[in-house]
């Protein structure tokens, strides 16, 4: 979990992207449009699992995160680190 996630000099992803193959090791490729609720959210549940740091700050924005959080299909020890972050910068803190 990197620390200047909500650094807000660190560049964002945006638009229609394709994550790197160490996220999203499956085939074919798929392209994910960030406009779309329903593509972040899959964004992200990627990122948050297989991620690397520098992964999590570029495809990762903290104001969405805490939006989106509670939508997210995540293993138990990604969601409870998680909600830990999100509940130290005046999120809720889910019961996990």
């Amino acid at each position: 979990m990197p620390d200047a996630l909500d650094n807000p000099p660190t560049p964002k992803a945006s638009g229609v992207v394709e994550l790197p193959f160490h996220v999203r090791w499956s085939e074919p490729s798929v392209s994910y449009d960030l406009g779309r609720r329903e593509d972040r959210i899959r964004v992200y549940e990627q990122v948050l699992r297989e991620g690397t740091e520098d992964d999590v700050r570029y495809y990762i924005d903290p104001d969405e995160l805490k939006v989106l959080f509670e939508d997210l299909v995540l293993p138990p020890h990604v969601r409870r680190a998680w909600s830990d972050w999100i509940a130290r910068r005046g999120g809720t803190k889910t019961a996990w």
